[in-house]
């Protein structure tokens, strides 16, 4: 299946979806706090989406129950939102999608609950730190296997393993299409493989686990952890290339 290649007005409008989860994500970082329920987390979330005049995309998709990931501890990703009360010291994922006027945007954060340790400080870093890295190298004629190899060296170099079997992904009028770009080289040579273009809109998600890199789905068929059974951590940005180099998408301009 063909890359899309999209316009600079689709550009624009995969924006104005991004910027809104990219604000829905500052609002729950500041707002989220102890002693909430993963649920409350998700209201809140959903909301706060609405109120920007977009609809949690997530919502539905696929069957998932809600509009935010609430991805605790030792989940990385797809945490479904329940009763469990956020404590200090935890860490939360908080994984994203919007659509507005038919256009996605999709973004993801790791936080601290209060006081963290620095072993899960550091864990965070390695999605946050990652993701930045991935983004510094995309360019025009770049291949996305050679972005894959560069992430999945960078997060071992820290001491940490990428998750496997989930990768990012090309996002436009439908939340998940092509480009796949696991944080990994799946397969063959980095210099193979489909080469980055102008026009070109996906999201890159490094997902963090620390000694096993296998994933291991949990009862409810959703929550996604490793089969180390440690804590991880994930970080996302939608990107645009744009005169020859990646412009993030979901962010607030400050």
């Amino acid at each position: 299946m063909a890359i899309p290649l999209r316009k600079p007005n689709e550009i624009e409008k995969l924006r104005t979806a991004s910027v809104a989860v990219a604000k829905t994500l500052k609002y729950l970082e500041k707002n989220v706090k102890a002693g909430m329920t993963l649920k409350e987390v998700n209201a809140m979330g959903e909301a706060f989406i609405e109120s920007l005049g977009a609809r949690p995309a997530f919502k539905g998709l696929y069957g998932f129950p809600a509009g935010v990931c609430t991805s605790l501890n030792e989940v990385i990703i797809h945490g479904i939102p329940d009763d469990k009360v956020l404590k200090e010291g935890d860490i939360l994922g908080l994984d994203i999608g919007t659509e507005i006027d038919g256009w996605y945007g999709d973004a993801a954060v790791t936080m601290p609950i209060g006081k963290i340790s620095k072993e899960d400080e550091d864990l965070i870093a390695c999605a946050k730190d990652s993701l930045y890295y991935g983004i510094s190298l995309i360019k025009e004629g770049v291949r996305f296997k050679e972005i894959s190899k560069a992430i999945e060296d960078f997060i071992v170099d820290r001491g940490y393993q990428p998750l496997i079997k989930f990768c990012g992904h090309g996002i436009g009028k439908k939340p998940h299409g092509e480009p796949e770009i696991p944080n990994y080289l799946e397969s063959g040579s980095p210099k193979s493989g489909p080469k980055i273009k102008n026009g070109m809109v996906f999201c890159i998600e490094p997902m963090i686990c620390q000694k096993e890199r296998e994933p291991v789905i949990l009862e409810n068929d959703w929550d996604v952890v490793s089969a180390d059974g440690l804590r991880g951590s994930h970080y996302e940005h939608t990107v645009a290339v744009i005169d020859g180099k990646a412009v993030i998408l979901s962010q607030v301009e400050e």
